[in-house]
């Protein structure tokens, strides 16, 4: 299998179940508890069915979208996630470079492989810093402010994982980091030798955000231990409050899916909020974002930006999600397993085969650009 034989999200993953070790994949693929949520994540937008409109002349079709400032040539971007270079060696190189290609926006994490201020010197497309609020509020400001001098136009705080998430996958084959591998899980690494020579071959992997704070060889604090030591649970509205103004420019809560917490998140400040369960990664059981999207752009449509993230495949999900009232989507595991599978080359044929099915369906929508989706071309299954 070729990264030419992929043309959609499962072959890509099937691809990249190919070439990474065992561990690692499943780290990518898997999610909490029973992954009853990581499944409804996409199977919640089946749950839903277009309505087209046809005989509307739509010889050009207008992709765009602007979310907190930031025009975007495509109504979706690529969510920060970590450990990137964990996947492949080029890690966040690869899909910054893929984003400035198709003029969407990537985003960083305080988890990243690779440094805010590297990111932004070589690329001049949006950018976002997805932030943990930790027990450290010095930690917490002077993280900011490294993010302010390097250019970075949002702050993204992320809210659903102020510990983490039972992942029994992980637990299965010792996957963690610095590595604590099972028996099995080294075994599953010993299968794949073309991962690892690319690993000991190519820069040492660092955590550059955190370099000080989390020592990747074993030493001072593993990731494991970061969320569970260093991450305050004991975040509230009022800490949000005081990061919204220190901040001082535009900031997106990521993990809301109460719509009472999207209402407080307009009333502290926030300039948007991400509808995210993490992909299924943190409370099993939690609604899918998709679910919980229609009643959250009712209570606060008009005040803020609603984007959304987890379970997203297709071009259809993406159609379906901006029909609903989303500004944008974000996409996870769909540019993980291309950046695995062939680093910058597969996330550039996933942004493009994604953005030609969301051409092709508005089309087919008789949607000429994305202000012309609304709920008329929705209906909700009753069977």
């Amino acid at each position: 299998m070729r990264l030419t034989d992929c043309h959609n999200f499962h072959d890509f993953r099937r691809l990249a179940k190919r070439r990474l070790p065992g561990p690692i994949f499943n780290y990518i693929d898997g999610g909490a508890d029973d992954e009853v949520t990581l499944r409804r994540n996409s199977e919640a937008f089946e749950s839903v069915d277009l309505v087209p409109h046809v005989l509307r002349g739509t010889p050009e079709v207008d992709l765009s979208t602007t979310i907190m400032g930031q025009k975007l040539a495509l109504p979706f971007y690529c969510s920060p996630t970590a450990l990137q270079r964990l996947f492949h060696h080029q890690g966040e190189r690869a899909v910054a470079a893929a984003a400035a290609k198709y003029g969407t926006m990537f985003g960083v994490s305080s988890l990243g492989t690779v440094s805010l201020e590297e990111l932004r010197k070589t690329h001049d497309t949006p950018q976002v810093y997805q932030f943990y609020f930790h027990k450290d509020r010095g930690l917490n400001r002077a993280m900011m402010q490294r993010a302010k001098e390097a250019g970075v136009e949002v702050m993204m705080l992320t809210v659903d994982s102020m510990t983490g998430g039972n992942r029994e996958r992980d637990k299965r084959t010792g996957f963690s980091i610095p590595f604590k591998l099972t028996l099995g899980g080294m075994a599953q690494f010993a299968m794949k030798p073309a991962w690892g020579i690319n690993y000991v071959t190519h820069e040492k992997f660092a955590l550059p955000q955190l370099d000080e704070h989390v020592d990747m060889g074993g030493g001072t604090m593993s990731i494991g231990r970061y969320f569970t030591e260093m991450l305050d649970p004991t975040m509230n509205w009022d800490d949000l409050a005081e990061m919204v103004v220190e901040w001082g420019g535009k900031f997106c809560l990521k993990g809301i899916i109460h719509p009472e917490d999207a209402i407080r998140a307009a009333e502290v400040g926030c300039d948007a909020v991400i509808l995210s369960n993490h992909g299924g990664r943190q409370l099993d059981g939690s609604v899918a974002p998709f679910d919980a999207l229609g009643d959250i752009v009712d209570r606060v449509g008009d005040r803020l930006d609603v984007i959304m993230d987890s379970g997203v495949q297709r071009g259809t999900h993406i159609v379906k999600a901006l029909a609903m009232g989303a500004k944008a989507v974000g996409i996870g595991r769909g540019y993980l397993f291309p950046l695995a599978a062939a680093g910058q080359a597969g996330v550039e044929r996933m942004l493009g085969l994604l953005k030609d099915e969301v051409e092709r369906d508005m089309r087919l929508m008789g949607a000429a650009r994305v202000s012309d989706l609304d709920r008329s071309m929705l209906r909700v299954r009753t069977r």
